[in-house]
């Protein structure tokens, strides 16, 4: 039924339940599996207030620091789908609108399935929090299944 699940994550403890969750259907369904982190830029007016503060190379620092980030995420992740039995491919993308992002790879490795998680705002909540899972859901025709 699906044969290729994209997982997307930003490494929270709600997102790790989305990704519980599509790793055990890959498990059940033998899928493949690629799990996606998207992390935004660095703001150019923060990295200008850190030069200001006498921060050096403060957009190298912030690209470190992202770096090792996603090599302790990556680790988890590996485990993770290791103990399902499951083999993930794992990719970072930067960008400004992760959900576009999220797409955007969707249609690069032609998924059947993208699985997300979502704390299920609604209203003035959802508009002002915004919702990278709900946009994910309007800007793509793949399913999406989505988890709270």
């Amino acid at each position: 039924m699906y044969e290729h699940i994209l997982i997307a994550t930003d490494g929270s403890d709600l997102a790790k339940k989305g990704v519980d969750h599509g790793l055990k259907l890959a498990a059940k369904l033998g899928s493949k599996v690629t799990i996606v982190s998207v992390t935004e830029p660095i703001d150019q007016r923060a990295a200008r207030a850190a030069r200001l503060a006498g921060i050096e190379d403060p957009v190298g620092r912030y690209d470190q620091t992202v770096d090792e980030e996603m090599a302790k995420r990556f680790s988890s992740l590996r485990e993770r789908a290791a103990a399902q039995g499951v083999t993930v491919e794992l990719t970072h993308e930067i960008d400004e609108h992760p959900a576009e992002a999220i797409v955007r790879l969707a249609d690069r490795i032609d998924c059947d399935l993208i699985v997300m998680s979502s704390h299920g705002r609604r209203g003035v909540r959802r508009l002002v929090l915004g919702s990278q899972t709900a946009e994910v859901v309007a800007s793509t025709t793949r399913p999406v299944l989505v988890i709270r």
